[in-house]
């Protein structure tokens, strides 16, 4: 009997969005019309999503003791997520992340990690991990978090699938890197320029099949406002998006991993799972921040 449907393993940040004019360059001036504070991070906003649509949740993290860190804390448990797996930190701050979203809805990010590039392999639980059917990896900045999220998949049952958002940082590394995490995936989500960066192609449905030639099960592509591409190796689909006003991107990809990932428990088809993630990152470009959009089980009734 499985705890949870998703344990999240990611970096925890908590996100402060400034929209702006346009999102300015070196020697360049801008100036701001709103701002937002929230929670964020990439595998955290994904259990956030998924807890909306009613999933059993967990998360692996790390916070320190200070105002970021009982936010985060508070976030998730007002979501309905379990925070059992979270590390606490009596020394050091929190991950903060500062956003600039133009009016169009594009955004540039700057993270300070804080204690979130500090998790050693002998600090987690990994009972906590075991009790749950997916497994969720997002990226850390830092090497030794890195490194923990690679030593903790040597130890999973072979009960627990592992899915995985590489995000642009470990898109950045580089194959060889992240090969070890790639190789144990039972789900790939990245973008298509996070494809790109990994297997040097161009052409999406290429790229996707390099993965599946790793031993990668499923490979769902964000295409952004094209939709998404999903293939199992046999299937291959490019699945069309929902037509929305954008009022921010930030978090959109987190929210289709949850979209998707809900179709995949639910043993719907790939081209059903494609359209659920297209649905609910639909839903969050809507909204400022990459939570407040977020849709609830209720919400799919409108697909």
């Amino acid at each position: 009997m499985t705890r949870f449907d998703v344990v999240g393993f990611g970096a925890l940040n908590v996100d402060t969005l400034l929209k702006v004019d346009r999102i300015a360059g070196a020697e360049e001036e801008s100036f701001i019309h709103d701002y937002t504070q929230a929670c964020g991070g990439s595998a955290a906003n994904t259990v956030v999503g998924l807890a909306r649509l009613g999933c059993k949740v967990g998360f692996i993290g790390k916070v320190a003791d200070d105002y970021e860190g009982k936010l985060q804390i508070d976030c998730f448990r007002t979501e309905g997520v379990d925070t059992d797996g979270i590390i606490h930190s009596p020394k050091g701050k929190s991950g903060v992340c500062l956003g600039f979203v133009d009016k169009k809805g594009a955004r540039a990010l700057y993270i300070n990690s804080g204690v979130n590039d500090t998790i050693e392999f002998r600090e987690l639980n990994p009972a906590y991990v075991t009790q749950t059917q997916f497994l969720h990896l997002s990226s850390f900045v830092g090497e030794k978090s890195f490194r923990t999220q690679k030593k903790l998949l040597s130890f999973l049952p072979d009960s627990v699938k592992v899915s995985f958002d590489p995000g642009s940082l470990y898109a950045q590394k580089g194959f060889s890197a992240i090969e070890p995490i790639i190789q144990n995936s039972t789900v790939m989500m990245p973008n298509a320029m996070e494809l790109q960066l990994l297997t040097g192609e161009r052409e999406i449905p290429k790229g996707a099949a390099i993965l599946i030639q790793q031993g990668v099960q499923i490979v769902a592509v964000k295409l952004g406002a094209k939709g998404c591409y999903v293939t199992n190796g046999k299937e291959k689909r490019t699945i069309p998006p929902y037509k929305v006003k954008t009022v921010d991107t930030t978090g959109a990809g987190d929210a289709f991993n949850a979209g998707f990932l809900y179709g995949l428990l639910h043993e719907k088809p790939l081209a059903e799972c494609g359209r659920l993630g297209n649905f609910v990152a639909s839903r969050c470009a809507m909204k400022m921040g990459a939570r407040d959009g977020l849709p609830y089980e209720k919400d799919l009734a409108l697909i």
